[in-house]
């Protein structure tokens, strides 16, 4: 069925609460393993149709943040499925204490009760309010930043369509865009820096009623994290600093000095070539028949994928004013189908498009294909290591996007996924900062910022620039409003999908296999356990990203000559 076909009807909360209260009282009562999981059954389906309309409701005013119905209907979901706290609260208790529990969880995945275990660790009625205030929020900043238009060279557009400028083959053009874009957010500062503010303090409540110290732990929680914690990705941040840094800081110069610029700025990141960046040679449609191709020719299952993808129209690419400003891939699991929203803006991201999104819907399929059990959570680190190695095992395919300039297109590639990292894990250091510290001045933030810029990102400058100068380039870093603590996710995934582009340029049968076997477990295992299976350094090891940082640059130089 079309994606545009599938049937809407709001699943009002009240129905899913009776849900629970049944499937609380049959795990109670029941009198063998079976019937605990027989109760869970019908639970499970329940949530899947809630699921499954929130999805579309969200997609749908995603695609037009204007439609006031959908608007409105994803509106009722975010202020009313907190409600829902008490009892998933009572259910988890519930699987948690019966007496056949030791029975129950040798039938499900390991991660499921260690799911569990989090779940009572993140939620707590007393923290509905503080729910419904942030989700409110949130919704402010997202209905801004899609309606926010940037006057440039007499035109007025959205950031989607600005951000061809920002990475145009002429300086002056890049250093136009973003002073122009400048402005506008300078004009939007108290806004932006209010509705920060305000996100940041109802999370400090919601922390500090739960009894954590800060919203840090929490916030980990939340994002679900199973088999790792801060300490963790402390020892990662230090991982990028030892050895990701250097080598990126070097690169970054000698590159900077081959595009005839002295003093890196901001605007010249984007950038690796002085004649401009490798853009795709196709139209729209050429690049998805381009994609069905490449698809057809990595594998049989993924042949089958793309198909399915692109016969049900699976994809909204096209920028238009009032369409959501972002990327993402999503699933209605009910249909069994994925879909992926972006915003073509005739780059090499739309190109990535077709690989880091349907990367996503690839694992997303799959999870359909294996059946897999629907507590057994994916983890964000697993769902981006999905994601952004399938970019990886796209290289060989370059040519069909790029032509002759797909030798560029992988340089940059990995130039900048390489280079992701000394950025993502700014995003990831300046949360902890300001959760840890909920008082600091709109100032201060952006101080912190620019301190978190010399030391992880040394080689380049925003001195001169109009606003981002002050330190406030994360402002329309949206994961920072919406998502807390789920940037740091592209980190690991990043130091993952190199390890699986090396493999894949010394044995590309062999890598894709081992891929698609670690895709295929979804969340049924631990992450870490499968980064092992799959013969990937884990990131949270003492120098584990000094042989990424090795390998990529003996590959770079090699693409280089």
């Amino acid at each position: 069925m079309k994606v545009r076909d599938l049937p809407y009807a709001r699943y009002e909360v009240e129905r899913a609460k009776q849900a629970f209260d049944v499937a609380i009282e049959a795990i109670k009562n029941a009198k063998s393993a079976q019937e605990v999981l027989d109760a869970r059954k019908v639970l499970m389906k329940e949530m899947e149709e809630m699921g499954t309309q929130s999805a579309l409701s969200y997609m749908r005013w995603s695609c037009n943040t204007k439609d006031d119905f959908y608007k409105g209907e994803k509106e009722y979901y975010e202020q009313n499925m907190p409600l829902l706290s008490g009892v998933q609260i009572e259910y988890t208790q519930a699987m948690m204490n019966t007496p056949f529990k030791e029975e129950v969880q040798k039938l499900l995945p390991a991660p499921v009760y260690k799911n569990y275990e989090v779940t009572l660790k993140s939620l707590d009625e007393r923290i509905i309010p503080e729910m419904q205030e942030e989700s409110a929020v949130c919704n402010e900043y997202s209905q801004f930043m899609s309606e926010l238009t940037i006057e440039f060279r007499g035109e007025k557009m959205p950031l989607t369509i600005l951000r061809k400028y920002m990475e145009d083959a002429d300086r002056e053009t890049r250093r136009e865009a973003y002073e122009a874009f400048g402005k506008t957010l300078e004009v939007h500062a108290d806004f932006l820096d209010g509705v920060y503010d305000r996100l940041v303090k109802v999370r400090d409540r919601m922390a500090k009623k739960m009894g954590y110290s800060n919203y840090v732990e929490l916030g980990y929680h939340r994002m679900g994290r199973i088999c790792y914690d801060r300490t963790h990705i402390e020892k990662f941040r230090k991982n990028i600093l030892e050895d990701i840094v250097p080598v990126v800081t070097r690169m970054r110069t000698e590159r900077a000095k081959q595009m005839g610029i002295d003093e890196m700025k901001l605007y010249d990141y984007g950038v690796c070539f002085a004649e401009g960046d490798p853009q795709p040679i196709l139209d729209d449609k050429q690049m998805f028949e381009a994609g069905r191709a490449m698809y057809h020719e990595m594998s049989e299952s993924t042949g089958a994928f793309i198909d399915m993808m692109i016969e049900n129209d699976a994809f909204d690419v096209l920028s238009r004013e009032g369409k959501w400003g972002g990327g993402y891939c999503t699933e209605f699991s009910k249909y069994k189908q994925p879909f992926i929203l972006a915003n073509f803006n005739g780059t090499s991201g739309d190109v990535d498009v077709l690989t880091h999104e349907a990367g996503h819907a690839f694992a997303s399929y799959l999870s359909f294909v294996y059946d897999h059990d629907p507590e057994a959570s994916l983890g964000m680190e697993t769902a981006e290591t999905h994601s952004m190695s399938m970019e990886c095992f796209c290289w060989r395919f370059m040519d069909k996007f790029f032509g002759d300039r797909a030798k560029d297109y992988k340089y940059k590639h990995l130039f900048d996924n390489l280079s992701f990292l000394t950025y993502g894990i700014i995003v990831d250091a300046f949360q902890h900062v300001v959760y840890e510290n909920p008082d600091l001045t709109p100032a201060q933030r952006n101080e912190e910022w620019n301190k978190l810029e010399a030391t992880f990102r040394p080689y380049m400058n925003a001195k001169g620039m109009t606003y981002f100068e002050k330190g406030t380039r994360w402002q329309y870093q949206m994961h920072i409003f919406e998502s807390p603590f789920y940037y740091i996710d592209y980190c690991l995934a990043q130091a993952n999908a190199l390890q699986f582009l090396f493999k894949s340029l010394e044995d590309y049968d062999k890598a894709l296999e081992a891929y698609f076997k670690f895709t295929s477990y979804g969340g049924t295992k631990f992450f870490t356990e499968m980064l092992e299976e799959a013969g990937i350094n884990s990131p949270f090891k003492e120098g584990a990203l000094r042989e990424v940082a090795q390998k990529s640059e003996e590959i770079l130089k090699e693409l280089s000559k």
